[in-house]
Order: structure tokens, then C-alpha cells, then sequence
């Protein structure tokens, strides 16, 4: 039998073996080297950057106007560059993982951590269904779980263990149980079943089972997003139920429910027994909130409309293809009805790479890196 080797994909994968072990074993041997070993995505379409190119969802965005200011043009992100992953990913030295979606997705393109997320997923498996297809956080924890196989292939027990270790879980969930399905009580029937502490706490449940799920395979270092506020969005402001420079109040109060809830339960799964883990709480509401009040400050003057999109405060319909985006994109809070623009996900990146106790808790990103296990 001819064994044929593909010569550049073999040294592509020595390369990566080589860099891995550094990391792992002398992470501060080599100036510039990543901060993590790898970098491990789940989310929604705040996070997403392809997965939903390759399903079939309604909730795309490869097409333009979306990459509009981003070097690769469309590529299934929901921005008009980076997306906040992306730009924490370039802080912590991390070139953006690919989508698991992607065939291409596999073998030593692992070994720097995978994007699970999709857009329109939910904490629970039925949000965001009216859109079709997409990943839900269950899911993905299994499509997290499939990839391991494979690196076990390529890594002994114990080196896995130590990948996985100094590897970071970025987790961002919990937007679209609200936006599609709490606040779709034309669609799902969440709102009526449950007052707005007992849905948190239905979320949370989910929310700390699959990361228990997460623990119990190998990972140890997990960012966890809050959800910003969504009352200030421009889908939420078209709905017409702010009074003119204002958000929808109610909205954003029922985020509260789950926003501390998730900060409790960084405080419970730090001290209830996972050794050698770190949960972080990135305040999302707190910095999307900060912004929105001063948005002169950070060079903002529109903050209550989308750049890209159709309808009152552009946020009735979403960016579609054949829409002109806003030409003075850095000036907008807001790129469409959902998603904040690069420029605001640039700050939301650095205030959870190395923000005060404030924005990150009980320690942020940079931090929760250099932990020495």
C-alpha cells in the first residue's frame, strides 16, 4: 500500500502541534504567542461568524451590506466588520476560530478552538425556531462534544487535558429567549406560562446544566456575556412603545432577572465544587448601557436607530441586500435592528478583555487568561 502525503497539509499540522505545545507547556517561552491555547465560541448572532451559512436558516447575514468594512466582504457575521468575539479573539492573541459548520472545519483546523454559534439559538431548544434552522445551545455543547473526538486523535490524554484547560469558553446566550420568544407571545407561549423571574430562572437551569456539561468534558475557563439591553435596540424602539428618547423601560427591567441571576450563578459554580475552573460575568448591560447614556464620549451621535435597515428607527426590518447602509457607520451605535456596529463591539471587547470588577466579574478576560492552573 502507497501512502501519499499532502506535504503542505503535513506541515501545516507540525506547525500547529509545535505552537500548541509552547503554549501549554512554556505559554510566556515565546513573546507574542497567544494567551490562551484556543478559544472555544457559543452564541447567538452576536457571535456568530458562518454556522447559519451552511443550514438552512432565514437568520443569515452573507450578503451585502454585512462586512461592508470588513476585509473578507460577507461572511455570515452580523456586523459591518469584526464582531465582539473577533476583536476579544485579536486581544487575546486568538485568530478567529472557524465556524463548525464549515466542511473544512476539522483536523488541525481545531486546534485553535472552534465558533459553535448561531444565529437566532436561545438557551432553550425552541427559540428562535420561527426563523428555521439553527444551532441552540444544547446543540452546540454536542457539536462542541463531536469535535473532541477528533482532537483525541491527535493528542495524548494529558495533553488534552492541558489544552482544554488553558483553552477559554466564550458564552454568549440568552438575547434571542427574550427578543424571539418571551416578547413573540404571538408565537411562543413562554410569556404566558411564566412571570418574567420564573423564565430567567427556566433559562438559568438550562444555562448551568450545559455548562456543568462543558466542565465535565475538559474546559476550565468560561466568559459569560449578560445580555445587553435589548430595550434599546432598534427592533424594540420600532415596536413604538418608547416615549421619544427613551428605551422600552420594560424590556430592559426583566433583563434584570437574568443578568444578576447569571452573576449568582458565576458565584455558585466557582464555589460549588468544579476545582480548577473560573466562571466570569461580562456586564454587557452595564457597557452597551454606558455607552447609549454617553454616546458623545466614545464618539457616538446615533444611537436610536439601525445603520442598515428598513422602517421607523430603521429597526422594523432588518438589512437586507439590496439596502444602503448609513455612510457614517462610526458615528452609529447600531449597525441593523439587533447588532451593535464594529466600533461598539471594539469597546465591548476591551472592557471585557481588561475591565474593572464593574464590567467583569470576579475578574476580567486578560485575567482569567494568565491564570495558572
Amino acid at each position: 500500500m502507497v501512502i501519499i502525503f499532502d506535504r503542505q497539509l503535513l506541515l501545516f499540522v507540525v506547525v500547529k502541534l509545535v505552537f500548541w505545545v509552547l503554549i501549554i507547556e512554556y505559554p510566556n517561552a515565546v513573546k507574542g504567542l497567544p494567551q490562551v491555547s484556543a478559544m472555544f465560541v457559543f452564541g447567538d448572532s452576536l457571535a456568530d461568524n458562518g454556522n447559519n451559512n451552511y443550514i438552512n436558516s432565514m437568520a443569515r447575514s452573507n450578503y451585502y451590506p454585512y462586512g461592508c468594512d470588513y476585509n473578507r466582504g460577507p461572511t455570515g457575521r452580523f456586523s459591518n466588520g469584526k464582531n465582539f468575539v473577533d476583536i476579544l479573539g485579536d486581544l487575546l492573541g486568538i485568530v478567529a476560530p472557524p465556524p463548525f459548520a464549515d466542511p473544512s472545519t476539522s483536523g488541525a483546523r481545531l486546534l485553535g478552538g472552534v465558533n459553535y454559534a448561531s444565529a437566532a439559538a436561545g438557551i432553550l431548544d425552541e427559540t428562535g425556531q420561527h426563523y428555521g434552522d439553527r444551532y441552540p445551545m444544547s446543540q452546540q455543547v454536542l457539536n462542541f462534544e463531536s469535535n473532541l473526538s477528533q482532537l483525541r486523535n491527535m493528542m495524548s490524554g494529558q495533553n488534552l487535558t492541558k489544552y482544554l484547560s488553558k483553552s477559554i469558553a466564550v458564552v454568549v446566550f440568552g438575547s434571542n429567549d427574550y427578543i424571539n420568544n418571551y416578547l413573540l407571545p404571538s408565537l411562543y407561549t413562554s410569556s404566558y406560562n411564566y412571570n418574567p423571574s420564573q423564565f430567567a430562572n427556566l433559562l438559568l437551569n438550562h444555562y448551568a446544566r450545559l455548562l456543568v456539561a462543558l466542565y465535565n468534558v475538559g474546559l476550565r475557563r468560561f466568559f459569560l456575556a449578560g445580555i445587553g439591553a435589548l430595550g434599546c435596540i432598534p427592533n424594540q424602539l420600532a415596536t413604538g412603545q418608547a416615549t421619544p428618547g427613551r428605551c422600552v423601560d420594560y424590556v430592559n427591567q426583566i433583563l434584570g432577572f437574568f443578568n444578576e441571576g447569571l452573576r449568582r450563578l458565576v458565584d455558585i459554580m466557582n464555589n460549588g465544587g468544579h476545582p480548577g475552573a473560573m466562571f466570569v460575568y461580562g456586564n454587557s448591560y452595564a457597557a452597551i448601557g454606558d455607552i447609549l447614556n454617553n454616546p458623545a464620549r466614545y464618539g457616538f451621535s446615533v444611537w436610536d436607530r439601525g445603520c442598515c435597515g428598513i422602517g421607523r428607527n430603521q429597526g422594523q426590518i432588518t438589512c437586507l441586500p439590496f439596502v444602503t447602509p448609513c455612510f457614517n457607520r462610526k458615528q452609529y451605535v447600531f449597525w441593523d435592528a439587533f447588532h451593535p456596529t464594529e466600533d461598539v463591539c471594539t469597546i465591548l471587547a476591551q472592557r471585557a478583555y481588561s475591565g474593572p470588577p464593574s464590567d467583569c466579574y470576579p475578574m476580567n478576560v486578560q485575567q482569567l487568561a494568565l491564570i495558572n492552573y
